[in-house]
């Protein structure tokens, strides 16, 4: 019923999607496949070795396991990270070579061409041994397909290459055609390295190896023990064993004699917490399956999810960026759980178990801001099961996520954002969790003033309204602060408490004491209450460290307040002096697209009564100019599925304007007609849908719900989703 329902859609979704976009312009996405919200993930690895500077791994900041523009392949990670800004993981690289044995990546690596990228698949040539690479995934376990030519050919598992700059491995041949071991991962942003965690892995070949074995390259000593050692510096090889090795640089390697063109299928099932998991997931998973099962099944789990909405009209490229960036918002958060349901807890001093998914990646300075909204409206039991792996996490550290992996808590970015989602899932309706003990956890997290991990410097926000320049951003942490605070006060409000909702309402509004009248900006203020000086508002574009911001500056913060932008109009002095101070914003190109904090300001001026054709005009503006179906198709860093939330919401023609209250601005659609399936567990309706009515230059002249006019720009979520049609007329 499924296949013929969309079928009548013409395509499927599936079939739209590039993973390709994304892979240019630091856009950090991978083109390899994984399963939608998968463990295990294979991407081309092409970072490292000098060939590929200056986007080479040693040599910058690089978060990506994979760059378009590069051309020197070392290998196929099986674990990764998608649109993130910091590297991890990039891990446990298989290759394939033919001919004699070499454990050199520089040596080893090769050009590649015939790219072929779709869902779930990904494939290859490697020009340097005509070998064609194929890949795709399940959940937990990557499967890869080598056609190999006539003569030697080796596959390789290289242990000691990887994105992560953590180091140390094992590992150990159990037979001709199996072998496991583990890999030691973390430092996410170079910090918490006391926290590297092993990734476990089994590998399973399709043919027995006629020869293996294990490498291990020594480090170089100098001085006299130099002089005694006739294996310093040098690669040891260890031919037919199936002995334990452990070191930083190994490896192992698999050895053919094919008489005639062969394939050898190797499956690599992973696991967070022992290496009997990885093989009991590899084994349940895909067992006795083939390549092409695989692939199918997985393609199918894609093309179900892609399909809870459905577009009509538009061109084909529309479609291409649509359903690429709803497939980049089902990577992460993505599954942390074992089949069995065990998974390492908060600081892995226990394995946990679960009948839910345990989730894990938790970018919430990034996705609390649409990516979660759009979670809870479409996929809202993933949402549920994301609430309740927060929880677990607050019960198993003592406080909720800020930037979770992979079950070590981060710290990474500003703020309190994980009761921002709460909250905001909470009022569209999903509620079955325990809602008292997250009221509580935010409490601790808002409240608690002596080691607070969540909230550093709590203590003067509570006694001035804002943090000094004492502290690093001390606008943007007050801020985000403030809209935590604001979530809070509106679960308090549908709580009955009183005394919470005044207090947090209250604490929400202290951002006007960074309010300078005169700028009408908002700018840091010393311990002491100054101002600071010398103050330069373009301070901090494109990234650069700045006093005030954290990854802007007062431009892009200046409207950084989504919970009261009608109290902003007012301290601005009224809707014209808001509007053209927005309008300032874009004229001298200080609107970044490829951030968050000024991610909603192109919907702002709906705020504003007859100048909401300007969010009309700079949506599409936007989208035109930032998305595109091409490498590079995104504005900057994806961060685990925001930019790409923003497209969907954008594309659709509304957006979570103000996150944690359940509400959204309403713009253009840039499809004839867009299904949003719900889901009969949480909401009441079986979908909506959104109608556009084009007739001239496409300047919206009315909207209507189920055929009566709303007269205005914002709709309730609870009016959205039981609604029938949302009809968008445009002049």
């Amino acid at each position: 019923m499924l296949f013929f329902s969309i079928h009548t859609f013409g395509q499927q979704p599936a079939e739209f999607v590039n993973p390709l976009i994304g892979t240019s312009n630091y856009g950090a996405a991978f083109p390899g496949p994984i399963a939608p919200r998968g463990m295990a993930s294979i991407s081309p690895f092409n970072v490292a070795g000098p060939q590929n500077r200056p986007l080479e791994k040693d040599s910058q900041w690089l978060s990506n396991p994979y760059v378009n523009e590069n051309t020197f392949l070392t290998g196929f990670s099986q674990v990764n990270l998608s649109g993130v800004g910091c590297p991890d993981l990039g891990v446990l690289l298989l290759m394939p070579t033919t001919g004699a044995v070499e454990t050199n990546h520089l040596k080893y690596g090769s050009t590649y061409s015939k790219e072929v990228a779709k869902t779930g698949y990904y494939s290859v040539n490697i020009d340097k041994y005509k070998i064609k690479g194929e890949f795709t995934a399940s959940k937990r376990v990557g499967v890869s397909k080598f056609t190999f030519p006539k003569g030697q050919s080796n596959i390789l598992l290289n242990l000691g290459l990887g994105l992560t700059n953590e180091e140390g491995a094992m590992i150990k041949v159990v037979s001709s055609t199996e072998i496991e071991g583990m890999r030691s991962v973390g430092s996410f942003c170079y910090n918490s390295p006391e926290d590297a965690y092993p990734v476990y892995f089994v590998a399973k070949f399709s043919k027995p190896a006629n020869h293996f074995g294990v490498w291990k390259k020594t480090p170089k000593y100098e001085g006299v023990e130099a002089q005694w050692m006739g294996y310093n510096g040098k690669t040891r090889m260890m031919k037919n064993t199936i002995k334990t090795v452990v070191g930083d640089s190994i490896g192992s390697y698999f050895t053919y004699e094919f008489d005639k063109k062969e394939t050898v299928e190797v499956k690599i099932g992973v696991s967070y917490v022992s290496i009997a998991n990885a093989r009991e997931n590899l084994e349940k998973e895909t067992g006795g399956k083939p390549f092409d099962t695989v692939y199918k099944e997985t393609y199918e789990e894609w093309n179900k999810e892609l399909s809870k909405i459905l577009v009509e009209g538009g061109s084909y490229q529309d479609k291409v960026i649509f359903y690429t960036a709803l497939y980049h918002t089902l990577i992460h958060p993505n599954t942390l759980n074992d089949v069995n349901g065990e998974y390492p807890q908060i600081k892995r001093t226990k394995i946990g178990k679960t009948t839910d998914t345990r989730y894990t990646v938790f970018s919430l300075w990034d996705t609390y801001r649409n990516m979660h909204p759009l979670t809870s409206l479409v996929y809202p039991k993933q949402q549920s099961d994301m609430i309740k792996s927060m929880l677990e996490m607050y019960d198993e550290n003592g406080w909720l996520p800020k930037w979770e992996l992979n079950s070590t808590e981060t710290f990474t970015m500003v703020g309190d954002p994980a009761s921002i989602v709460i909250v905001d899932a909470c009022l569209r309706g999903i509620q079955d969790f325990d809602i008292y003990k997250a009221y509580h956890a935010m409490l601790k997290g808002a409240d608690q003033i002596e080691e607070n991990p969540l909230r550093p410097g709590l203590k003067e926000y509570l006694d001035k309204g804002y943090l000094s320049t004492n502290y690093p951003g001390p606008v943007s942490t007050t801020l985000e602060y403030n809209t935590s605070d604001y979530a809070i006060s509106l679960l308090a409000k549908a709580l009955g408490e009183k005394e919470d909702y005044k207090r947090f309402t209250k604490r929400s509004l202290s951002y006007r004491k960074l309010y300078d009248k005169d700028l009408k900006l908002l700018r840091p203020r010393t311990a002491t209450d100054n101002w600071y000086e010398p103050f330069d508002p373009v301070a901090g574009a494109n990234f650069q460290s700045n006093v005030g911001f954290i990854e802007g500056n007062a431009w892009q913060y200046a409207f950084m307040v989504p919970h009261d932008i009608r109290g902003l109009i007012k301290l601005m002095g009224g809707d014209k002096p808001f509007s053209d101070q927005l309008q300032k914003v874009f004229d001298i190109k200080q609107f970044d697209m490829a951030n968050e904090p000024d991610i909603a300001y192109p919907y702002l001026f709906n705020y504003v009564k007859g100048e909401e054709w300007k969010s009309q005009e700079m949506v599409k503006k936007l989208v035109r100019e930032h998305f595109r179906n091409e490498p590079k198709g995104l504005p900057g860093n994806d961060d685990t599925g925001t930019m790409s939330a923003w497209l969907v919401y954008s594309m659709m023609g509304f957006y979570p304007i103000s996150p944690g209250d359940p509400i959204y601005t309403l713009t253009a659609p840039m499809f004839d007609k867009i299904t949003i399936q719900l889901d009969p567990r949480y909401y009441k309706k079986e979908n909506i849908v959104i109608q556009r009515e084009v007739n001239s230059d496409g300047k919206i002249k009315d909207i209507q719900l189920n055929g009566k006019s709303l007269n205005s720009f914002f709709i309730s979520h609870d009016d959205f989703v039981n609604g029938t049609t949302l009809k968008v007329i445009q002049e």
